[in-house]
């Protein structure tokens, strides 16, 4: 019995011992992650100055004007740049002969192989109808016509549909006449589904021509 006593003392003090020579693991933890924070921001960010991160490179189009230059690319063929409808309209914007000679381009095989002529094409033809429709822009911009709210990329966007004409047709008739291309497609429906992006880089120019260089 006095040795079992013995036992049980000695192992208590030895533990008591050794414990004293070690310390408590002092966690070395970010402020920003410990305090409260209801709306969950910042735990976006391993640092609590947000600043510090507005050079990030992330692909955010929202309703930039790259936003508004591939979602049109998109629904008009998909991005294809090489695509041919079956109506002969050619490429990621989906160009006639005469729109594209409008713009001051003849050689079609090799528009079919340039991307980037097909990028300045589109933006020449913006360029034109943007000047074209300065006066619809300015009446009816920030304006609801027959339930859809007019903005300036909703109108150009209209105008590659179906051209200049037919969005003044459209405005003139307050909206009421259904102008479509062979494929079913509506100016209307162009309107509303490319309503909102920022095309103000796009300068109006009656004469402009895609750059060949």
């Amino acid at each position: 019995m006095v040795r079992k006593w013995y036992f049980y003392t000695s192992l208590a003090i030895i533990i008591a011992f050794l414990s004293a020579g070690f310390k408590p693991l002092k966690i070395d933890a970010n402020q920003w992650f410990l305090i409260k924070n209801p709306d969950g921001i910042r735990y976006l960010y391993p640092s609590q100055e947000q600043e510090d991160y507005t050079n990030l490179n992330i692909p955010f189009t929202g309703n930039l004007f790259i936003g508004f230059k591939e979602a049109l690319g998109f629904k008009e063929s998909e991005g294809k740049y090489k695509k041919i409808n079956s109506l002969g309209y050619m490429g990621k914007y989906q160009f006639g002969i005469e729109t594209l000679r409008s713009v001051g381009i003849y050689d079609t095989s090799l528009f079919l192989r340039s991307p980037k002529m097909q990028e300045r094409a589109f933006v020449a033809l913006l360029s034109k109808n943007k000047s074209i429709l300065q006066e619809v822009i300015k009446k009816y911009d920030g304006t609801v016509v027959n339930g859809i709210l007019v903005t300036e990329s909703g109108i150009l966007a209209a105008a590659h549909l179906g051209g200049a004409g037919s969005v003044k047709r459209y405005f003139k008739h307050n909206g009421k006449i259904s102008i479509k291309d062979a494929y079913g497609a509506s100016i209307r429906s162009y309107m509303r589904a490319f309503g909102g992006y920022d095309t103000s880089l796009i300068v109006p120019n009656v004469n402009a021509v895609a750059s060949l260089n």
